[in-house]
């Protein structure tokens, strides 16, 4: 998609209120051809391999690997990792084209894509060593690996820089010690992006890469949330870690939380797409389903529902796709990325929710998509920073200084 850069102050006409109507650039909100060539690419693929078993996938028990590799041999993993560093060195654009894609098709098939191009891949694209690189980044876009990220503590959630999980000097390497909670795939995955403290304060805080079957890494016993993953509690028990397999040490927090917004564009993303297969799955049944002798979509009080929601998915999906353009030379902004989740996660719990309404007794079963839809974008909204969360953050935007949520 085409964006206009933004105007150049200096040519604004200063003696005006209005801009010089033959310096402002026309803005373009259509996917230019490479794009949409790239779109039609990937549905084509959808439709030929995930179509089939959407539903029992949307329900499985696993992280879908065989998807994964598939998605490898498509050039679908680490859309937005550089050559450089072993991915196709594409745009965030293009990583949210591929999700919404994709969801539209198998809504469980766009966690791949999440996983495979944002969170820990992006930053081990961006910030890993060579031999990190190899050992780490390779398996996982070759769709034989899987990675999760080990953030969340018992009592770190939202305010994630009171983490104690801390790494003490040991010879060449650290001890790791601590318990995370709350990570995707945690009861699967293979590496776990450990974030942790190397010392006191902000610029204390780092991250490590920690293999599962290290020797002091045990977990928990598995949990199933309301999305359908089993998340496990992790505890680090002395974990030997060697400096090779540092990602950031003192200093890095600020780095890593700006690839965060990277995350945070794959949460809205996913969102969003699955708000909008819920409005498409309702939309086909206000058409088909007739009540009282007429379809459902004659009744004026289901039309203002579709209307309303409509122009929410549309605000939605320019918000997210103005952060992801915008990114196009480095990170998000933590402003558009903020502004883009909290519209996203809103809408697509707000679209899955009233279209279980408008299906009844269908949606709220497990033979239709819209169940697993709501109950996957009701946990979004949690997610990658609360609703609560971005609105403190936007709050800060506003005013230009700080709330501090401490007592």
């Amino acid at each position: 998609m085409a964006i206009a850069e933004n105007q150049d102050k200096n040519t604004r006409d200063t003696n005006s209120k209005h801009f010089n109507v033959e310096d402002i650039k026309l803005m373009d909100f259509l996917f230019s051809e490479e794009q949409q060539m790239f779109r039609d690419a990937v549905c084509g693929f959808a439709e030929r391999h995930l179509a089939a078993g959407a539903l029992d996938r949307a329900y499985g028990d696993r992280f879908p690997l065989d998807v994964a590799k598939l998605m490898a041999d498509q050039g679908l993993l680490g859309i937005t990792v550089s050559e450089k560093a072993g991915g196709l060195g594409g745009t965030l654009i293009d990583a949210v084209i591929a999700i919404e894609t994709i969801a539209a098709i198998c809504p469980r098939s766009a966690d791949v894509i999440q996983t495979g191009n944002f969170g820990a891949i992006r930053v081990l694209g961006e910030y890993a060593s060579e031999d990190q690189r190899e050992r780490y980044l390779r398996p996982l876009l070759n769709g034989e690996k899987l990675i999760s990220v080990a953030m969340s503590e018992p009592e770190a959630g939202s305010a994630v820089t009171d983490l104690v999980t801390h790494a003490t000097g040991d010879g060449l390497g650290f001890r790791v010690n601590g318990t995370k909670v709350f990570g995707s795939h945690s009861s699967e995955a293979d590496f776990f992006l450990v974030y942790l403290r190397f010392g006191p304060g902000v610029d204390g805080i780092g991250s490590v890469i920690i293999e599962r079957g290290e020797e002091g890494f045990t977990q928990g016993s598995p949990v199933t949330y309301l999305g359908g993953e089993h998340w496990v509690q992790l505890y680090f028990d002395n974990v030997y870690v060697g400096s090779k397999d540092v990602i950031f040490g003192r200093g890095g927090f600020k780095s890593q939380m700006a690839g965060f917004n990277v995350e945070r564009v794959g949460n809205a993303t996913r969102s969003l797409a699955l708000g909008q297969l819920a409005f498409d799955i309702a939309k086909k049944h206000a058409l088909d389903r007739k009540q009282f002798g007429r379809p459902l979509c004659e009744f004026q009080g289901l039309q203002w529902k579709f209307a309303e929601l409509k122009v929410q998915l549309d605000a939605a999906r320019l918000l997210l796709y103005r952060a992801a353009v915008n990114a196009e030379s480095g990170f998000p902004s933590a402003e558009e990325t903020t502004i883009a989740k909290y519209a996203c996660n809103t809408v697509g719990f707000a679209a899955a929710n009233e279209a279980m309404q408008v299906l009844g007794a269908a949606g709220y079963s497990q033979d239709n998509l819209v169940e697993y839809c709501f109950r996957r974008t009701r946990g979004w909204q949690i997610a990658g920073g609360s609703l609560e969360m971005m609105k403190n953050r936007l709050a800060e935007i506003i005013f230009e200084r700080r709330f501090s949520q401490r007592v």
